[in-house]
This record gives C-alpha cells, sequence and structure tokens, in this order.
C-alpha cells in the first residue's frame, strides 16, 4: 500500500514537473511573439528584429512574472515614440500567451523558442 502511494506521489511530481516546463516554454514562446510584434511596430530589419527577440526573451529572467518584460519593452516603446500603452501591452501579452501554448503543444522545439 505505501509503494503505491510513492507511486502516485511520484507521478504527481513528473505531472507538476512537466507542467511548470510546459508554462516556461510557453512563456517564452509568447515573448518571442511579442518581440516580433513590437520589433514590427518598430520598424526594425529582420537583423534587428532577431536581436531585439532575444533581449525580450532574456528581459524575462530577471524576476518572476511578466513585470519585468513589461518595464523592458514599455522602456523601448518610450524611447522609440511608438504609440503603444502599457494597456494594450498587456493585452497583446494576454492574447499571445494561448498562441504560444498551442505552439509549444504542438511541437517546438526549445531552441525556436
Amino acid at each position: 500500500m505505501a509503494d503505491s502511494f510513492k507511486e502516485r506521489g511520484k507521478g504527481e511530481e513528473l505531472r507538476f514537473e512537466m507542467s511548470q516546463e510546459l508554462q516556461f516554454k510557453a512563456e517564452a514562446r509568447r515573448n518571442r511573439l511579442l518581440g516580433e510584434w513590437l520589433a514590427q511596430k518598430f520598424g526594425l530589419t529582420s537583423d534587428e528584429t532577431g536581436a531585439y527577440v532575444k533581449e525580450v526573451i532574456a528581459s524575462d529572467l530577471e524576476e518572476p512574472g511578466i513585470e519585468d518584460v513589461i518595464r523592458k519593452v514599455m522602456k523601448d516603446i518610450g524611447e522609440r515614440g511608438a504609440a503603444i500603452s502599457e494597456d494594450e501591452l498587456r493585452a497583446e501579452m494576454t492574447r499571445l500567451f494561448p498562441v504560444a501554448l498551442e505552439q509549444v503543444k504542438e511541437g517546438f522545439k526549445p531552441d525556436s523558442l
């Protein structure tokens, strides 16, 4: 009986780890999509877009949650004089998350984030 509880516990731990990994990948993918969206708004070239996307993805590693990303891109928006409000930015991030999650579930590789 104790073995079945241990097995169930290990199964739950594995499911939790997998859901955490999926969440992390989806957030990284959302940040990639956000960076691409902003790069288009900023009129960046394809080379500039690639570099900018990497900056946006990296900005999410500063602290838990999305506030670090929002701070970074709002600063960029201000510096470029783009007409994007924080509310619009948050709405776009909300819209992009399910898209990113679906893409990750469909088999995007970690290196394609």
